[in-house]
């Protein structure tokens, strides 16, 4: 008999109530409780970009190497929008809640995140305790990979035509060669992604996963379409709280699924756990 959502709020509270270590699986549904754009489908990209609608441009064209290579202020004015939008949005408050949760842990709590927008780390979490599967937009790489260098992005301040969507200041430059660079993050169609940072982050998180022995799971606004944050909120199993307005649904041996948005559900979760 399935459970109705008022019994599956309860269980993932008695869940977090004996855990000790907590792992954050969030994509990019965890980011729409801020303000931020929704890229579901072309549909959902047009209507943060409008201006790529009439030439046909979707979020996988203007989102690749390819991109970059071939009219490349479009495509640095569509990553330096998303830089400058990243930078000014505020995380919502379900980033405080995950957080005050993991410190009532013992291990505490480590995130997992396709997202590239760095808003756990704006949010106060430790750098040491985020894997960025995607990347970060906030560093950068050279276009051509002249090295494996990755360096902050800090000092760039993209100006971008909103109504062209292009590039208005210089590009920015790899400062050993002097190509053009490019965000470290993993686009489509990409086979020159300089994954080093990742990777450290996650050795990071199996040594820490390694010590957790009642392991939670809170998956947030992971989609099906590119499934990497679902392939590793399961391997994580069995007691996995799956948060989606849609793609809620989760084997009963994995875990339970909440029908909803990030924060809304988060805050239904911690109003139970404050009231014991």
């Amino acid at each position: 008999m399935a459970l109705s959502v008022h019994e599956k709020l309860n269980l993932a509270a008695d869940w977090l109530r004996a855990a000790d270590g907590l792992l954050v699986t969030a994509g990019a549904g965890m980011g729409v409780d801020s303000g931020l754009p929704d890229f579901r489908g072309r549909a959902g990209f047009w209507r943060a970009y409008p201006v790529l609608k009439p030439v046909g441009i979707n979020f996988e064209d203007i989102a690749s190497p390819d991109a970059m290579r071939r009219m490349p202020t479009l495509a640095w004015g569509f990553y330096g929008h998303m830089l400058g939008l990243y930078r000014k949005t505020e995380p919502h408050d379900g980033f405080n809640i995950l957080r005050h949760w993991g410190e009532r842990m013992e291990h505490g709590l480590f995130v997992f995140t396709s997202n590239v927008d760095g808003h756990f780390q704006k949010a106060g979490y430790p750098d040491d305790r985020i894997v960025e599967c995607h990347g970060s937009i906030h560093f950068l790489q050279c276009f051509k990979t002249c090295s494996r260098n990755i360096w902050s992005a800090n000092m760039v301040d993209p100006q971008v035509d909103a109504n062209s969507c292009r590039l208005q200041s210089d590009i920015p430059t790899c400062p050993k060669c002097g190509a053009m660079a490019r965000p470290n993050v993993l686009m489509f169609d990409d086979y020159d992604w300089i994954d080093d940072r990742t990777e450290l982050q996650q050795e990071r998180m199996e040594r820490w996963l390694s010590r957790v022995s009642r392991l939670v799971v809170v998956e947030l606004g992971a989609g099906k379409a590119i499934p990497t944050v679902r392939m590793l909120s399961e391997k994580n199993g069995p007691r996995i709280i799956r948060i989606n307005p849609r793609d809620f649904a989760i084997a009963s041996y994995r875990g339970v699924g909440i029908p909803g948005r990030a924060l809304e559900v988060l805050g239904m979760l911690n109003a139970l756990l404050v009231a014991g």
